[in-house]
């Protein structure tokens, strides 16, 4: 595993749960608004993090915390991600998994050996503007397939998007909606312009909803999902 950070205790990254939190290096996406850059851009890693130091340190941790979270960059990308999960679980903790749903197989195989006990998956907008929004193209299909996978594992699950004015109408999430009828809980983010990927003029003076729009979108969501929160 190529690991580029290490939070020792968070108790956001793991809904209701104290957590240590995992970055790892590499995404295949190029979100603009990203703010993890430094594990997404190769000319600007951070330096890599020792994966058995990592597992040494949470089997200190096993009676302080109640799992770790898995994020990125893109961690499914990574062919040892079942066995890093793997070692994990064996210490008896619980994983919570970050994802942008790009590699449905290895969802599969991670759900399929009960590997993980919570997918949360980005979803970038409705399927026709997700190029426009992460400038990479992928198959909306393999979208769909991550997005039902999750769904039909029964595993606990959140999907979120990040809303930057510019890149999504309010109406878009009917759309969105459809595509993740019956999810468990979805979540819609702020953009905020902190260090993004692409820190152009333009995402440093973008926006994002106003609290009377985020409720529309909310309220919309609800229609498909049995819950929805705003951060």
């Amino acid at each position: 595993m190529k690991i580029g950070g290490l939070q020792r205790l968070s108790l956001v990254d793991y809904p209701g749960k104290v957590a240590t939190a995992i970055f790892t290096l590499g995404c295949n996406f190029r979100c603009g608004y990203c703010h993890n850059p430094e594990l997404v851009v190769p000319e600007q890693y951070a330096d890599e993090l020792d994966e058995s130091e990592i597992l040494r340190y949470l089997r200190t941790r096993v009676d302080k915390i109640d799992g770790v979270a898995i994020s990125g960059g893109e961690p499914t990308l990574h062919k040892d991600l079942p066995d890093f999960v793997r070692q994990i679980k064996d210490m008896g903790l619980e994983v919570k998994l970050d994802s942008n749903g790009s590699n449905p197989d290895m969802l599969e195989e991670l759900l399929a050996g009960k590997l993980v006990d919570f997918v949360a998956m980005d979803v970038k907008g409705p399927l026709e503007k997700y190029q426009q929004i992460m400038s990479w193209r992928i198959d909306p299909e393999i979208v769909r397939r991550s997005v039902r996978t999750i769904i039909d594992s029964k595993v606990a699950h959140e999907f979120r998007t990040t809303i930057v004015r510019s890149q999504l109408e309010v109406d878009n999430f009917h759309e969105i909606g459809k595509l993740v009828k019956g999810a468990e809980r979805y979540a819609l983010q702020r953009f905020r312009p902190t260090t993004c990927m692409v820190n152009t003029e333009k995402f440093e003076n973008e926006s994002t909803y106003s609290d009377k729009e985020l409720e529309r979108a909310r309220r919309i969501m609800l229609g498909y999902v049995k819950t929805c929160v705003v951060h």
